[in-house]
């Protein structure tokens, strides 16, 4: 759990390379997928692999944090647990959990954290889970910032708030959506969903009149908190998360050294505040969260209920504008940069828009057609009479920017933690001590016979010069002391020798003095949980959660979905998205269609796409949209999930009926 005054920048990483270099730019903490159980199908990895990254993390004392977040079948409870044991020995830090079973299995004393999916929305949910054992709560992603204080305050210095600050954005709260496992047998809570957010629909009112016309109205833009960080830190929050388990290694690279800058820059101004971890990263790169993917920008609900939250036109990434098309020929196109600063490069990435659709263009080869007036000619990968709808005054967006993209294949940043240098002597001979930042010290001796350096003024010179040379260790020096009576000559050898040996005892004794926290434990006798009865939207999936949660005084369990018991319709997403809200026809808004303004009731409206349709539901009290449907007759009648019936799911994969990937 952190201290109070510290601030973490928690990243992605979809293996442990990935992981390396999210260190490498800034990251505090590092959350990756172990060999299964985790709520990203597809981001696996060994105990070894992971083993490795947390050897690496500890040299910066980052934390490394394993998501084991789906909800488990009884039959893999057993198996969890023998990952559990096995993540606890490769010294991962904690884990992050939404099935409550885990809670009640044998597991070693490791951190738990209360996942997103857990749906932590209110300070009774927060501080229950506090009070049950997790260090550390992650918020939904749908809370402002008044909202965020009130758990904050609730909560104390119990668990440590976890805030995502920049990613893409799941439609509904997280743990309440079963549109995937409804309709293709692959559930989101079990980390496999098939994103039916991403799909067109149509909309249309209580009449059956068409408000909007395949539009992708349950693609969100994504979360860019960019401009509410001291907000968010004045809030409560001390671990901002960046999404992104599936995301590559520039994406990491730039978002991790984006939030970076942002937070050091912050942490400058606000003395009270510390980094989580050691060192401070140089980032050899200017980081644009614009260059990496993204369906837009919004802030979500951060400051309050938006109109522009959604990607209703296209859940692509259209890229940043470059410029508008001047002239068409049979084997180029010319365009005019909107900045003068801009330039192009072979194998960029262009697009323009054809009616709603996204055309990709990918520029074979670029050269400056008039360098006054900004203008390029796009020699394309395409024939050009493929590219319908290109025309001069056709606005161009680069989603792809080859030569920027290029710099992050090397080395883009290097961390480093200050190190004092000490060189004594003593009778026998010489002493180095290298002391870093953080109090952690190495001391190696020489024995050797002291001889007056010919040359005082430049033997002094070149004792502090060689001694400062720490190169491609971890360290740079920031003081080296020469606690000498006189000059001595000392060999270049003998002094880089010491230097090496005392740098590598250093790098050793970091990695033994890093402490890891054990499991908070649980408050005794158990707490209530706040509220009697819990519907299937708890996610029980297994007897052991059960038990948790009668232990808890809860009297009244349904199953999770996945269950198959639920052969009804039954609210399959439930959203703070409101498209009532999006469309001006909430009653709230007073505003609405013509003819029957101020009159419009929450009355049920209709989402459909391809064969399916949706009833969609609005509880105006707390401003939520319910998305109200059945589960698939097949679905219901096969077998609930598991890891032994992989194969069901995978046969699904393979041929998903109603919705795609």
């Amino acid at each position: 759990m952190l201290l109070p005054h510290q601030l973490e920048l928690l990243a992605p990483a979809k293996n442990a390379e990935i992981g390396r270099e999210a260190i490498l730019h800034g990251a505090d903490a590092v959350y990756i997928g172990g060999p299964g159980f985790g709520a990203r199908y597809n981001a696996a990895n060994s105990i070894e692999d992971i083993a490795g990254l947390v050897k690496f993390a500890h040299r910066y004392h980052s934390r490394i944090f394993v998501t084991l977040n789906t909800i488990l079948h009884d039959t893999e409870l057993e198996p969890a647990r023998q990952q559990i044991i096995q993540l606890y020995e490769a010294g991962v830090d904690a884990l992050i959990v939404q099935d409550m079973g885990v809670l009640e299995l044998d597991i070693p004393p490791i951190q738990l954290h209360a996942s997103t999916q857990c749906d932590i929305r209110n300070a009774d949910k927060a501080k229950f889970l506090s009070d049950a054992g997790f260090s550390q709560v992650v918020l939904a992603r749908e809370l402002g910032l008044s909202q965020i204080r009130q758990i904050a305050d609730v909560v104390g210095d119990s668990a440590t708030i976890e805030y995502f600050i920049h990613g893409a954005l799941c439609v509904a709260f997280s743990g309440q959506c079963n549109i995937s496992h409804a309709h293709t047998g692959r559930s989101a809570n079990r980390g496999d969903c098939s994103q039916a957010c991403r799909l067109p629909y149509t909309l249309t009112d209580h009449q059956g009149r068409v408000v909007a016309f395949d539009k992708h109205l349950l693609s969100m833009k994504d979360n860019d908190q960019t401009n509410n960080l001291e907000a968010l830190i004045d809030a409560g929050v001390r671990s901002f998360k960046i999404e992104g388990r599936y995301k590559d290694m520039q994406y990491v690279k730039n978002i991790t050294a984006h939030y970076r800058l942002l937070l050091d820059e912050i942490m400058e101004n606000r003395s009270e505040f510390a980094p989580a971890s050691s060192g401070r990263s140089e980032i050899f790169f200017r980081p644009d969260v614009d260059k990496s993917f993204h369906r837009g920008h919004t802030d979500y609900f951060a400051t309050g209920r938006k109109d522009d939250i959604g990607a209703f036109d296209s859940p692509k990434y259209v890229g940043t504008p470059l410029g508008t098309v001047t002239k068409v020929a049979d084997k180029y196109f010319e365009l005019e940069i909107a900045d003068s600063a801009d330039s192009m490069a072979n194998g960029d990435g262009l697009n323009f828009m054809k009616k709603r659709e996204v055309v990709g263009v990918q520029a074979n080869t670029v050269e400056t057609a008039n360098k006054e007036a900004g203008i390029w000619r796009v020699f394309p990968n395409e024939m050009m009479s493929e590219l319908v709808g290109l025309k001069p005054g056709t606005p161009v967006h680069r989603n792809r920017d080859h030569a920027w993209e290029q710099a992050l294949t090397k080395k883009s940043a290097e961390r480093k933690i200050g190190a004092w240098l000490s060189l004594n002597e003593n009778p026998n001979g010489l002493a180095l001590t290298i002391t870093d930042a953080d109090g952690c010290s190495a001391t190696v001796k020489a024995e050797l016979k002291l001889e007056v350096a010919q040359n005082p003024d430049k033997a002094w010179a070149t004792l502090r010069d060689n001694l400062a040379k720490l190169g491609n260790t971890m360290f740079y020096a920031e003081d080296v002391a020469l606690n000498l009576s006189q000059p001595w000559f000392v060999p270049a050898s003998l002094l880089n020798g010491l230097r090496r040996e005392a740098v590598e005892q250093l790098e050793a004794a970091r990695i033994t003095v890093w402490y890891r926290p054990e499991r908070k434990a649980a408050i005794e006798p158990p707490v209530a949980y706040p509220g009697e009865t819990l519907s299937f939207l708890a996610n029980v999936y297994n007897a052991k959660a059960r038990s948790f949660y009668e232990k808890h005084g809860v009297k009244l369990i349904a199953a999770a979905y996945e269950a198959h018991e639920e052969a009804g319709e039954v609210p399959l997403m439930i959203t703070k998205h409101c498209l009532r809200w999006s469309y001006n026809l909430c009653p709230k808004q007073g505003k609405g269609i013509i003819g029957v303004k101020g009159q419009i009731k929450a009355e049920p409206m209709t989402l459909s796409s391809g064969s399916e349709s949706y009833t969609l539901k609005f509880d105006c009290k707390p401003c939520e949209m319910h998305v109200v449907g059945k589960m698939k007759p097949h679905i219901l009648k096969a077998p609930p999930p598991t890891t032994a019936n992989v194969q069901t799911i995978e046969f699904y994969k393979a041929k998903p009926e109603g919705y795609g990937h």
